[in-house]
């Protein structure tokens, strides 16, 4: 009879293979976990008692400060990503590493689109030239194409699917320049903060 797996493991929380390759690079873990409504990203130093939070941030602040209405899908990924590199850097975190963990295949964008926007904070997040997502996704034209084609061929369909937009008053066709708009203010006030 087979030894039974850590709790842990079976509820498919832990890779404890993954997680030791990971401790053993010396450098903090970059957590990405995504909840039905937000994305969390976290800098941690494993420790033999628990992980030491060292920076974090999470999308709900997208939400509050900046007006974006949909906070889990690839520009918020980048724009989440992206704060929280700046804190990491303040921290003086300047390499980390990605754990995609045991919830996120390898093909998943998300944790990369979060990688590529700690990457532009100036803090090193190492990922293969295949995983990068590209900008034009990462900006959301993808939405706002789709918004488009809905609200010109299935206006019911379009309603229901943006109505967090359209109860809000902004324009899904306008996500591309609203992701332009709030990525300046974070560079702006990471690059401040960092002198």
């Amino acid at each position: 009879m087979g030894r039974l797996a850590f709790r842990r493991r079976r509820e498919a929380r832990t890779n404890y293979r993954l997680r030791k390759k990971l401790i053993m690079s010396g450098l903090p873990i970059v957590n990405v976990i995504r909840s039905l409504r937000y994305i969390y990203v976290s800098f941690v130093d494993p420790k033999p008692k628990g992980d030491v939070t060292i920076a974090s941030a999470n999308s709900k602040e997208l939400k509050k400060r900046f007006g974006l209405i949909s906070v889990k899908n690839l520009p918020a990924a980048y724009l989440i990503g992206l704060l929280a590199g700046f804190r990491a850097k303040k921290a003086g975190i300047k390499k980390a590493i990605l754990n995609l963990g045991v919830a996120w295949s390898k093909k998943a964008s998300i944790p990369f689109a979060v990688a590529q926007g700690i990457n532009d904070a100036g803090v090193e997040v190492p990922i293969g030239e295949e995983a990068k997502v590209d900008w034009s996704r990462i900006r959301g034209e993808h939405i706002a194409n789709y918004a488009k084609i809905l609200r010109e061929n299935d206006e019911e369909t379009y309603k229901k699917r943006f109505s967090q937009y359209i109860k809000e008053g902004l324009d899904p066709l306008e996500l591309p320049k609203k992701f332009d708009e709030i990525r300046e203010v974070i560079l702006r006030e990471g690059m401040s903060n960092a002198e």
